[in-house]
């Protein structure tokens, strides 16, 4: 009998030590950055010091503000930009950036060209800020003969400049980069259940405390709301989306986007609207949504299906909107979310 009372009062401290234990619950921490704001959200079945982890992830979105804004006058790109022709040593954070917007210029036959500064500050979009005015044929041609990304190398650790006007902007990866710098922070500290964005770039990882996956919605490209085109759980992938309905003027009638074409030096002119792209790097997926969304959709779609990514692309015609998805995609459709 005695030995019978004795594994009872163990049950009974076992089921008393789990009802006390705490549990699982969502942390949420937001703030600002790179000119627009975070969001993150973790799992955790413990008493955390938000205030500790939030001081964190602001120091390290600091450093990369540091390593790579161009609206920051002393980082280490804009010391880079202001510099003339010669070479100039950065961290390894800046070079990795710099190193995949190359790669990505190469895979997308240059429809990424982080070498395309002058062209967004003549247009208007860059921290030039200047007049929101279309500019001349002559100023575009002018223009496009200080970009040109064969005036940029990379070795070691040292960027290379080979003409004193080139203008390098990464801001077409660095909010992705960003993100992915927040989740390597979290899982790193023991945080496997999470979400993490910035301006709109997320990336997800495990569940939500009730085994429910993360789910993020997509907005339609239209700039008068905030209406959902679909919901999709990226599971453990970032998500990028990238359109031309949110940094845009209207000069004459016509829509002048920031979305810059390396070919012709002037705003994106066709139907394509948005595209978000699913990849294990946010940053990668960054770049690409900008890179496809300036391909157009027949170029872009046959681009993701030859590289197996994963990308959505929504189309604008008459106010209606047409979804297509490359083949790689399609699994992460989930009909009864939309």
């Amino acid at each position: 009998m005695r030995l019978i009372n004795y594994w009872l009062a163990l049950i009974g401290l076992a089921f008393f030590v789990m009802g006390c234990s705490p549990k699982a619950h969502i942390v949420s921490l937001s703030g600002a950055t790179m000119g627009t704001t975070y969001h993150v959200k973790f799992v955790t079945n413990e008493t955390v010091n938000s205030q500790q982890i939030q001081a964190e992830i602001d120091a390290l979105l600091g450093k990369v503000n540091d390593q790579m804004s161009t609206y920051q006058l002393d980082s280490e790109l804009s010391q880079f930009n202001q510099m003339g022709i010669g070479e100039m040593a950065v961290s390894a954070d800046t070079i990795k950036v710099a190193a995949a917007a190359l790669a990505l210029y190469q895979l997308t036959d240059g429809a990424l060209d982080v070498s395309l500064g002058p062209l967004v500050n003549l247009w208007g979009f860059g921290p030039d800020k200047r007049p929101l005015k279309a500019p001349t044929d002559e100023q575009i041609k002018r223009t496009q003969l200080q970009t040109g990304i064969h005036q940029f190398a990379i070795e070691g650790n040292r960027l290379i400049k080979y003409d004193s006007a080139l203008y390098i902007d990464l801001s077409s990866i660095a909010k992705g980069y960003g993100v992915d710098v927040i989740a390597s922070y979290l899982q790193g500290s023991g945080y496997v259940n999470f979400l993490a964005e910035i301006g709109g770039e997320v990336r997800t990882n495990g569940t939500k405390p009730d085994g429910q996956p993360w789910r993020i919605a997509i907005e339609k490209p239209n700039s008068e709301g905030r209406s959902i085109q679909s919901v999709i759980a990226p599971g453990n992938l970032g998500l990028a989306t990238s359109g031309d309905y949110r940094n845009y003027f209207e000069e004459n009638g016509q829509r002048l986007s920031h979305l810059i074409d390396p070919r012709t030096g002037k705003p994106i002119a066709h139907n394509l609207a948005s595209v978000t792209v699913l990849h294990e790097s946010v940053m990668i997926a960054d770049g690409l949504a900008t890179a496809l969304i300036v391909m157009g959709t027949e170029a872009g779609l046959a681009l993701a299906n030859k590289e197996n990514l994963a990308v959505m692309f929504i189309e604008r015609s008459a106010e209606q909107y047409k979804v297509i998805y490359s083949q790689s995609f399609e699994r992460f459709l989930n009909k009864e979310l939309e």
